[in-house]
């Protein structure tokens, strides 16, 4: 009896976690605490170098904001990071901007407690939602899906990918390979182009959705790496637009950065589905490595 108890135990934990079940969906939950105010919890399993991952924090605050507006997909999504998150409990302010019929807009802002219990605003964002189901089908466009060696080619934890220093919680539950020309960094030869770019999913199997790609965005190591720096590339500003909602399947992220100046960089990225569609691109300020 034990035995078969114990299969089945391992049966379940192997089973691929679905949208609205997964390790995500638990750690980026939101409670109504009244009209337009939730408590969440910040999880150290988000955690990278020495902060929760921006696009962790913004995924969290989306949930919140399509809680709140009669909209519930994502089309544009502006953060602003005012100071650093970390683990532990968070409130979450939204107001209502403006409805429509097609669109909606809103903002949100998480706070957390100073050690004397003052409030400490860490990120504000303003955001239009809408219904990505909506969308016609006409595509014209001159973007490609970058050119990335097949998944079985690329490089990940399991494979000695390098491990970014500090804190890399977040690790263990993303499922990243990247291509092995934006690794040279780990070996002390970066390419000084600026660039990343790798396969992408959650590691418990989660199928990808409009909220998870506002994570998607800001989870690979920062370009920064292949420029030859290293350490915490904070966030300043992050701005991500979701184009349509991805298929079932691994995604393909590419980012580039083209000009890193007074002490900044801006980090352009693109995420493609499993059916070659461009499905959300962003563009982030960041402060580079001191």
């Amino acid at each position: 009896m034990a035995q078969a108890a114990t299969q089945e135990s391992c049966a379940v934990s192997a089973a691929q976690a679905t949208i609205g079940d997964s390790e995500f969906d638990r750690d980026t939950a939101v409670t109504l605490r009244e009209e337009g105010v939730y408590d969440a919890e910040l999880s150290a399993g988000w955690t990278i170098i020495r902060a929760v991952n921006g696009g962790y924090l913004l995924a969290m605050l989306g949930r919140a904001l399509g809680e709140a507006l009669p909209h519930s997909d994502p089309f544009s999504v502006s953060a602003h990071y005012l100071t650093a998150s970390v683990p532990g409990p968070a409130v979450i302010r939204t107001q209502v901007v403006r409805t429509g019929r097609t669109l909606s807009t809103g903002e949100a802002s998480l706070f957390q407690f100073a050690e004397d219990g003052t409030e400490v605003e860490r990120i504000r964002v303003l955001a239009t939602y809408g219904d990505l189901d909506g969308l016609t089908g006409e595509i014209r466009t001159s973007a490609e899906p970058p050119a990335i060696p097949p998944l079985e080619q690329c490089l990940g934890t399991s494979d000695g990918a390098p491990v970014i220093p500090g804190s890399s919680a977040i690790t263990e539950r993303l499922d990243i390979k990247l291509d092995p020309a934006t690794v040279g960094w780990a070996v002390g030869a970066p390419s000084g182009k600026g660039e990343m770019r790798g396969w992408f999913g959650l590691a418990d199997g989660r199928d990808a959705d409009p909220l998870s790609l506002l994570l998607t965005v800001d989870a690979l190591p920062p370009t920064s790496f292949e420029l030859g720096l290293k350490g915490w590339t904070p966030t300043i500003e992050l701005t991500t637009h979701i184009r349509c909602r991805p298929a079932p399947g691994p995604l393909r992220v590419s980012i580039t950065t083209r000009n890193l100046a007074g002490g900044f960089l801006e980090e352009d990225a693109d995420v493609w589905d499993s059916a070659d569609r461009l499905v959300a691109q962003s563009r982030q300020l960041a402060r580079a490595p001191r």
